[in-house]
């Protein structure tokens, strides 16, 4: 925390919200809880969904909470522990944001176009830009902390499988039209 004298004598605080504790992990939870609830709500495990055919390596559905519930964890952990490291820079920290930002955006397409679209074709197309972003995160975010980009590197690693899943949902159930 920053004190400087002001012209009457007395102490006067000059703190940035940016420089709280609490600011990045406001946005880290921010993120986090926005990713969760738009994919828990465009996700529809509906009859669609149920009649679609999926290779035997596919993890159950159950899984699919509990491992998105940690990534995102891991990943917000990484964006504070980054953010941090970061110190003042505000290019840093900008491009951080940016990052996070932008690979959000990407969830959230994935599952619109697969679960609501039902367009699992584009879904796969698309989940190449959504990896790109997360390579983003993993470049940005371990320039800044190497424990950042250790976080990082499960999300990587799970939407690499997810990919090769939806590639194969689409070799087992395509065409897809609408």
């Amino acid at each position: 925390m920053a004190h400087r004298r002001g012209s009457g004598g007395g102490a006067a605080c000059a703190v940035s919200q940016q420089d709280t504790w609490w600011f990045p992990v406001l946005l880290a939870l921010g993120w986090a809880v926005v990713l969760g609830a738009v994919g828990g709500w465009l996700t529809q495990l509906d009859a669609w969904y149920r009649q679609l055919r999926f290779p035997a390596w596919k993890p159950p559905d159950w899984a699919f909470g509990p491992v998105w519930t940690t990534i995102f964890l891991c990943a917000g952990t990484a964006f504070v522990l980054a953010w941090k490291a970061a110190g003042t820079s505000g290019m840093s920290r900008g491009t951080l944001v940016a990052a996070y930002v932008v690979n959000g955006l990407l969830n959230m397409l994935w599952s619109l176009l697969f679960f609501r679209r039902h367009r699992p074709d584009q879904a796969y197309v698309e989940s190449y830009l959504l990896w790109l972003s997360i390579l983003a995160m993993l470049i940005v975010a371990g320039s800044m902390s190497r424990w950042g980009f250790l976080l990082l590197a499960p999300y990587l690693v799970w939407v690499t499988v997810a990919t090769a899943l939806t590639r194969a949902v689409v070799r087992l159930n395509g065409p897809f039209s609408g």
